[in-house]
C-alpha cells in the first residue's frame, strides 16, 4: 500500500461539477484547521518520539560506548502487546431479533463471506498490530478504510491502512463524538500527484520527506497531501501546506462513500487520556522515574561488576602505595592478581601473613548485592504501575498456590482489560465500515464472486424458468391432439395445470441474489436487519477454554437430564425449558455455530410443546385393540342387520301365501255354497213343478250324490293344501 494510492477518490460530485463548494475552494482556512489541531497535538508527539526511541533506537542500541542499561520497557511491551491483541478477528453478519426469514438470512450469509474474503486477501492482521503496536507504545492507534476501486479493471476491494501516528489529526475535542473532521497525510510524488490532481498540483512545492525510514538517505521530492473528511460540511478536502500562498485545494468533493458514521475511520484504539481531551497520555510517563532509577543502578552495578577483582599487594624496590593502588583498580588482566609495593612498611607489619595485602572485594559484593535488590524493587514498582503479573511474564513462585496464580492472573487481565475492549471495539467499527463499502458500492458480480455463493439463483434464471413452464403450458393449450386429450380426461389435464401453478408460485417465493443485493443496498432498511459483530481478538487460554467447555457441557448435561423428561410429561412447560436452556447456555462463550444450534433447539422445544400430546407406544396398542374390536362389532351387528332383514323379507313371503290361499278358500267356498244352493233351488222347483213326474225322483238322487262328492272333493283339496304349507 502506497501513500499515493491512499488519495485516490472514488466516483463523487467534484467542485468542478457542482459549483456549489466555490466558498469552500480556499485553501488556507482548510490548512488553518490542521495548524491549529497540530499545535493541540505537538506535545503529545514530541513525548511520543521520545518514547519510541527508547523502545527500539538501533543506532544508540548498537553504539559500543553506549550506557548499560536493562530494557525493561522493551520487555513490558512484548508482554503486553500480544495480550493486548493476539489474533484478526472473524466477522460474524446474523439476522436482527434472530429473524428466521429467508431474505435476511441469505444477506447475512453473503455479506459475511464477504467480509471474510476481504480480511484475508487484504492480511487485515498486518495494519491492527501496528494498531495495537502504537496503542501500547504511544497510547493511541488509528486505523483508515479506502473503497478502492478500479473502473478499467473492474477490480473492486477495500483497503485497511495503519495511519502513521503523525499522519493522522483531528478537530480538538473533548470526547470522540463531538470531533468534527479527520484528516489523513499522504506523500505523492511528482507523476503520481501530476496524475490525480492534473489541475491543481503545479502548485505544490515537493520537498524532501522526513521519515525515520529514509535513514538520512537520498529520497526523491514529494508533495504533502492531507485527506480531510469535514463531518459537519459534508466535503471531502484535499490540500497540501505546500501549496503557493493563497492557493486553492487541490480537490474537493462529496464523500464517495455514504458511511453512516461519515468518517472511513473508526475511533482510535485509546489508552490513557488527558480528562475532557482526546489527548493521549503515553503508559511510559507513569514509570518513567522508576525506568530511569532501574537504569542508573544498572549502570551502577556494572561499573562494581567491572571493579570487583581480586587484587593483592606484595613488597618490592622503589614506588610510591599511591600509584600501586591506582594501577591495581585499573589493571584489566585477570590474571594478574598481586601488585609490587616499595613502601610495603607503610601498609602494616613485615610479618610473614601480612606480606600480602588485599583489596576489600567483599564491602564491593555487598554493595553489588545492595543495589540488586534496590533495583528488584523498582522493578516491582513497575509491574504494579503496568498491571503485569508474574504469571502473565510467566514467572511464579514454586510455592504459591493454584488460587493465587488465578489471582494474579486476573489482576492482569483487569489492567489491560480497557485497551483489550479499544481494539475490539476498533475492529467492530472496522467490521461495520467494511460492511457498509461492500454493501453499498460493490456489484452485484463482485459480491457473487467474494461470496461464492452458489444455491442462490438470479432474478434472470427464476423468470427463465417461470417463462419456460408458461410456455409449455401455452403449447399444451395450442396442441389440437393435447386438447383432445384434456376433454376426454378432464380432472388429469387439471391437476397437470394446477401442477404448474404450483410450480411458477414456488418460483416466485423463491430468494433471488438481486433481491439479496437489494437489502444490501438499502441504507435506510440494511441497520435494522442485520447485525454485525466479531469475535474476541484475545488469545485464548487454552487451560481455561478447555475448563470452560468442560463445566459448560457438564451444566448442559445435567439440565437436559432433567429438563427433557418434564416437557415429555408435561408439553406446556416447553417454553419455559427453552428459555431457561438458553440462559444456562448464555453464561459460556460457545462462539456463533454452538450458540445457533442451541437457539434452533430451544425453538424446536417450544414448538413441540405446542403440538398435542402423543400417546405412548402402549396407549397407542390399546387404542389399536379398542378400534379393532369395534370394527368387528360393528360388522357383527351389520351381518345381524342383515339377517334380520332376510328373516323380515321370508315372513312377509310366508304371509303373502297364506293370505293367498285364505283368498282362494273362501272364493270356493263361496262357489261351492252357490252351486249347492242353485242345486237346491233347482230341486224345489223340480219338486213343486214336476212333482208328478216321478222320473226326476232319480235324477235329482244323483245329482245330490254328485254334490256331496263335490263336497268332499273341497275338502280333501283344502286339507291337502294345509298339509303342503
Amino acid at each position: 500500500m502506497t501513500d499515493d494510492d491512499a488519495t485516490e477518490p472514488q466516483e463523487g460530485t467534484s467542485a468542478d461539477e457542482s459549483g456549489d463548494f466555490a466558498e469552500m475552494r480556499a485553501a488556507k482556512p482548510w490548512l488553518k484547521l490542521i495548524n491549529e489541531a497540530e499545535k493541540t497535538f505537538a506535545e503529545y508527539h514530541d513525548k511520543a518520539d521520545n518514547i519510541e526511541t527508547l523502545y527500539a533506537d538501533l543506532k544508540s542500541m548498537s553504539a559500543s560506548n553506549g550506557e548499560r542499561e536493562m530494557k525493561i520497557f522493551w520487555a513490558n511491551l512484548e508482554v503486553l502487546k500480544p495480550s493486548i491483541y493476539a489474533r484478526p478477528p472473524v466477522p460474524v453478519v446474523t439476522p436482527k431479533f434472530k429473524s428466521r426469514k429467508p431474505l435476511p438470512r441469505a444477506a447475512a450469509d453473503v455479506l459475511e463471506r464477504c467480509l471474510l474474503a476481504s480480511f484475508d486477501m487484504e492480511h487485515v492482521d498486518e495494519p491492527l498490530k501496528g494498531v495495537r503496536d502504537d496503542l501500547a507504545i504511544v497510547g493511541r492507534g488509528v486505523l483508515w478504510l479506502r473503497d478502492d476501486g478500479d473502473e478499467e479493471s473492474g477490480v473492486e476491494a477495500v483497503r485497511y491502512e495503519h495511519v502513521e501516528r503523525r499522519d493522522f489529526v483531528h478537530s480538538p475535542s473533548r470526547k470522540w463524538s463531538e470531533v468534527e473532521w479527520v484528516a489523513k497525510r499522504s506523500w505523492l510524488s511528482k507523476d503520481k500527484g501530476k496524475k490525480r490532481f492534473p489541475d491543481t498540483w503545479d502548485s505544490v512545492n515537493l520537498k524532501e520527506r522526513k521519515d525515520p525510514a529514509s535513514d538520512g538517505s537520498d529520497v526523491e521530492k514529494q508533495g504533502e497531501v492531507w485527506e480531510l473528511w469535514h463531518k459537519d460540511k459534508g466535503v471531502v478536502v484535499w490540500v497540501s501546506p505546500n501549496q503557493k500562498e493563497d492557493s486553492d485545494v487541490l480537490d474537493i468533493r462529496l464523500p464517495h462513500i455514504n458511511l453512516q458514521g461519515f468518517w472511513p475511520c473508526p475511533k482510535p484504539a485509546y489508552g490513557t487520556l488527558e480528562p475532557h481531551t482526546l489527548k493521549p497520555v503515553p503508559d511510559f510517563v507513569y514509570y518513567r522515574d522508576q525506568i530511569k532509577e532501574i537504569n542508573e543502578l544498572t549502570e551502577r552495578i556494572s561499573a562494581l561488576s567491572d571493579g570487583m577483582k581480586l587484587r593483592g599487594f606484595y613488597a618490592a624496590g622503589n614506588g610510591d602505595l599511591s600509584s600501586a593502588v591506582q594501577a591495581a583498580m585499573k589493571a584489566q588482566q585477570n590474571n594478574a592478581i598481586l601488585i609490587p609495593v616499595a613502601n610495603m612498611s607503610a601498609m602494616g607489619t613485615a610479618s610473614l601473613k601480612d606480606s600480602v595485602v588485599w583489596l576489600p572485594v567483599a564491602d564491593v559484593a555487598m554493595t553489588i548485592e545492595k543495589c540488586i535488590a534496590l533495583r528488584q524493587q523498582l522493578i516491582q514498582d513497575v509491574y504494579q504501575i503496568t498491571g503485569i503479573s508474574d504469571i502473565m511474564r510467566g514467572s511464579t513462585d514454586a510455592s504459591e498456590t493454584l488460587g493465587a496464580q488465578q489471582l494474579k492472573s486476573q489482576y492482569g487481565n483487569v489492567r489491560i482489560r480497557d485497551r483489550q475492549e479499544a481494539m475490539i471495539s476498533l475492529a467492530l467499527s472496522m467490521t461495520e465500515i467494511a460492511a457498509e463499502i461492500m454493501a453499498e458500492n460493490f456489484s452485484a458480480e463482485t459480491l457473487k464472486a467474494m461470496s461464492q455463493v452458489d444455491d442462490i439463483p438470479s432474478a434472470e434464471d427464476v423468470q427463465m424458468q417461470i417463462q419456460q413452464i408458461m410456455a409449455q403450458v401455452q403449447q399444451a393449450m395450442s396442441d389440437p391432439q393435447a386438447m383432445a386429450m384434456a376433454q376426454q380426461q378432464p380432472e388429469q389435464a387439471q391437476q397437470l395445470l394446477q401442477q404448474a401453478q404450483g410450480q411458477i408460485e414456488q418460483l416466485q417465493q423463491t430468494i433471488t441474489f438481486d433481491a439479496v443485493v437489494g437489502l444490501l443496498k438499502e441504507q435506510k432498511v440494511r441497520p435494522f436487519v442485520l447485525d454485525i459483530e466479531t469475535n474476541s481478538t484475545i488469545q485464548p487460554d487454552e487451560q481455561a477454554d478447555k475448563q470452560m467447555r468442560t463445566e459448560a457441557m457438564a451444566a448442559l448435561g445435567q439440565f437436559m437430564a432433567q429438563a427433557l423428561p418434564l416437557v415429555q410429561a408435561q408439553p406446556e412447560t416447553g417454553p419455559f425449558v427453552a428459555g431457561t436452556l438458553k440462559w444456562v447456555a448464555n453464561g459460556f462463550r460457545m462462539g456463533r455455530e454452538m450458540e445457533t444450534a442451541i437457539d434452533e433447539f430451544s425453538d424446536k422445544i417450544a414448538e413441540v410443546a405446542k403440538q398435542p400430546k402423543q400417546p405412548s407406544p402402549e396407549m397407542m396398542k390399546m387404542q389399536a385393540e379398542a378400534e379393532n374390536a369395534k370394527e368387528e362389532l360393528a360388522l357383527q351387528e351389520r351381518e345381524l342387520s342383515i339377517k334380520e332383514q332376510e328373516v323380515q323379507i321370508k315372513g312377509g313371503e310366508v304371509a303373502l301365501k297364506q293370505q293367498d290361499m285364505n283368498r282362494r278358500d273362501t272364493e270356493t267356498a263361496i262357489n261351492a255354497a252357490d252351486k249347492a244352493e242353485t242345486h237346491r233351488a233347482n230341486a224345489e222347483a223340480v219338486d213343486r213343478e214336476d212333482a208328478k213326474d216321478m222320473q226326476e225322483g232319480d235324477r235329482l238322487d244323483q245329482l245330490t250324490e254328485v254334490v256331496s262328492q263335490l263336497a268332499q272333493a273341497v275338502t280333501e283339496m283344502r286339507n291337502a293344501m294345509m298339509g303342503g304349507q
